[in-house]
């Protein structure tokens, strides 16, 4: 009988060793739900079996594309090194009072299509999509293939010494005639938070071998982050700038293993909102921009990372309100109505914005703040397939 009771222990143990190890690291999404998920794939489950099959029809579309990197653009920057990262300034023209447009001037809002010369931040911005939809393609599957697209992505774009990219923006959002690089630019590489999170779906397969390989990548550009120029000009913008710069050193900190760190940015991220958030939920700093919508809203997506990644390490940042009532619940509440057209805007808005682009926001306030009127205002928006991938990751 002590017998039967140890054999049926060790069961039991192995079991719960076997359940842990598959619930993957994730550090934005919930991977609880990423579990219930899957089984629900598994077991059937129509809306979910549509949800997915929708991600691995994308997924198929890319299985022959061709790796690139950062040495496939037309320029060099100033180091000399096509591994340096390269961008333009979005909003910035030649001056059309100067021969040679020198230096350039701003113009809020309206992009100059001369950046796209550059590729750096469109192959990057790339290859974490094709990440995501490879990634979330093996989980549900199990077929290798798509991990292992997504290694060899991977592989030329962080590791092979003759394509990978340096860890650094020293060369991002650079303004011709004034500067060669601005701290500004980091933003550019915001959407390497969710990589962490395509890369943990695939933790375990037999394709994808250079996790530990991109991690090391990403605790050196962790330390740039940190304690370069424009790093520190990035920590001490005080709009969205600021709030995704903090983004993406928790999130780079908490994937390298330094939780004190991450609580330490979430520390001073609380006092962003009281210089970014009014207390009627207004965001000033936002307001004054020519696409003053679309940027408040861009910046409630920094503040739902932040809130996300500070739910993995225990601190609550949904909830947070200052003793004069400024909280992202607040800001959620004002802008609302405003992006689904329930009251109509007074601030600038010169480019088009679309309803469908705050979807994610109402689901995921739904599910933190238990309250049935953010998915109410979530059903009324016409479905696509981001909305459809919004319900499979969050729903």
């Amino acid at each position: 009988m002590m017998k039967l009771k140890c054999i049926i222990g060790l069961l039991a143990i192995f079991c719960l060793q076997r359940t842990l190890a598959q619930v993957p690291k994730l550090i934005l999404l919930d991977p609880n739900h990423m579990v219930a998920q899957k089984n629900n794939f598994k077991n059937g489950s129509p809306t979910v079996v549509k949800e997915v099959n929708l991600v691995v029809k994308t997924a198929n579309k890319m299985l022959g594309d061709s790796p690139v990197s950062v040495m496939d653009k037309a320029f060099t920057p100033p180091s000399g090194s096509k591994h340096d990262y390269m961008s333009m300034a979005p909003y910035f023209w030649p001056d059309p009072t100067k021969p040679d447009g020198l230096p350039y001037i701003r113009k809020d809002g309206q992009r100059n299509p001369e950046i796209k010369k550059i590729s750096d931040d469109e192959f990057m911005n790339e290859l974490t999509r094709k990440c995501k939809f490879l990634s979330l393609a093996y989980y549900f599957t199990g077929d290798e293939k798509y991990a292992a697209k997504a290694n060899q992505l991977l592989k030329v774009w962080f590791i092979d010494t003759a394509t990978r990219m340096n860890p650094n923006l020293n060369y991002a959002q650079a303004i011709r005639g004034v500067n060669d690089g601005r701290g500004i630019g980091i933003i550019e590489s915001r959407c390497l938070n969710n990589l962490i999170d395509w890369m943990a779906l695939m933790e375990g397969s037999k394709s994808f071998i250079y996790h530990e390989a991109i991690k090391t990548w990403y605790k050196q550009y962790l330390n740039w982050l940190l304690t370069s120029k424009n790093g520190i000009d990035e920590h001490n913008s005080k709009n969205n700038h600021g709030t995704h710069y903090d983004t993406q050193v928790i999130a780079d900190a908490i994937f390298t293993g330094d939780k004190e760190l991450a609580k330490k940015i979430l520390e001073g991220s609380k006092q962003r909102i009281g210089l970014q958030i009014e207390p009627d939920g207004k965001q000033p700093l936002e307001l004054e921009r020519t696409n003053a919508l679309g940027y408040s809203s861009m910046n409630l997506i920094g503040w739902t990372n932040i809130a996300q990644l500070a739910d993995k390490i225990g601190v609550d940042i949904w909830n947070f309100t200052t003793p004069d009532g400024r909280s992202i619940h607040r800001a959620f509440n004002w802008l609302a109505p405003y992006a689904l057209g329930e009251k109509p805007w007074t601030y600038q808005q010169i480019g088009p914005f679309k309803k469908d682009e705050f979807y994610q926001l109402l689901v995921l306030a739904s599910n933190k703040y238990g309250d049935k009127t953010y998915a109410d205002k979530a059903s009324v928006i016409e479905k696509n397939d981001d909305s459809y991938l919004t319900d499979l990751l969050y729903n």
